[in-house]
């Protein structure tokens, strides 16, 4: 068993957490119980005076309960009125989310991202800049894809992927992706009751990355085990440890910052000659 006990030490977080964690199954409404749960979890790391960023999705989901928007209208113009929903979404999310950081006396900000911001050289010099002085403040950031403006040419697309560019972006040196499986697999488990869990990835290589199934088990979330994959990628590629764990039980993320043996654990492998825009821009070809 490989000794995580490092990770204690571990002074930048990014935690993403995906649509379908943090809502209702039955009705698709906010879980505010899981919710309160993932604010308490990452106010307790900056207690500890740790950096953390939070990458969280569903403002589309949460913009189509709003206005209760019936399936056919949404063909009208697919992407209209996905980037509307959006916006009506993500306004009502963060609203959500600062309420909740506020009763732990913790601020939060809004960033909102495309791979623009990972593109252009002054755009993401100016996002590593901001995010720099949000830390300075004591301040956590929550952050998303923006939808509003995202079409198909400057979309990430997911926030498996999102979440790692962020990590590589702050240089970050743990990523925590919280989805509906407890980590990587031989095979999706799913459907393949044979598939044996991988417990520690010490060198990603292409074997590990045929493992991803461009597959999700959710309706509500964009990422499967294949966008997990790319993330893992991104992250080693530039020096961040990463977990795939289980998000049935947030507490989840004390545990693994303890040490203890929770998810996949893929170690950093900094690569010097990682080039981030090129990569992301590769992925979209």
């Amino acid at each position: 068993m490989y000794d995580r006990s490092y990770l204690k030490d571990k002074k930048r977080i990014v935690v993403k957490i995906g649509s379908s964690s943090l809502q209702h199954k039955e009705t698709g409404d906010l879980d505010y119980i899981k919710l309160d749960v993932l604010v308490r979890e990452l106010c307790n790391l900056r207690n500890q005076r740790k950096d953390v960023v939070l990458v969280t999705s569903g403002a589309i989901a949460q913009g189509k309960k709003a206005v209760n928007l019936d399936p056919e209208e949404g063909k009208r113009n697919p992407i209209a009125v996905k980037q509307a929903c959006a916006a009506i979404g993500q306004a009502r999310l963060m609203m959500t989310y600062q309420k909740i950081f506020a009763e732990y006396n913790q601020v939060a900000a809004q960033i909102l991202m495309t791979r623009q911001t990972v593109d252009n050289d002054i755009n993401r010099k100016n996002a590593q800049n901001t995010f720099e002085e949000l830390f300075l403040l004591g301040v956590i950031p929550v952050v998303n894809e923006n939808d509003t403006v995202a079409t198909h040419e400057i979309e990430i697309g997911d926030n498996d992927t999102l979440s790692a560019i962020v990590a590589a972006m702050i240089g970050a040196d743990l990523l925590i992706l919280l989805s509906d499986i407890d980590g990587l697999y031989t095979d999706d488990p799913r459907k393949n009751p044979d598939a044996v869990f991988i417990e520690t990835v010490e060198k990603l290589d292409e074997s590990y990355m045929k493992m991803g199934k461009a597959t999700t088990g959710s309706s509500v979330g964009t990422g499967g085990m294949n966008t997990k994959m790319i993330a893992a990628k991104i992250a080693t590629s530039c020096g961040a440890d990463m977990i795939i764990a289980n998000s049935e039980d947030i507490r989840i993320i004390h545990r693994i910052i303890d040490g203890r043996n929770f998810g996949t654990l893929f170690i950093g492998n900094k690569d010097e000659s990682f080039d981030l825009p090129a990569y992301v821009n590769e992925l979209h070809k």
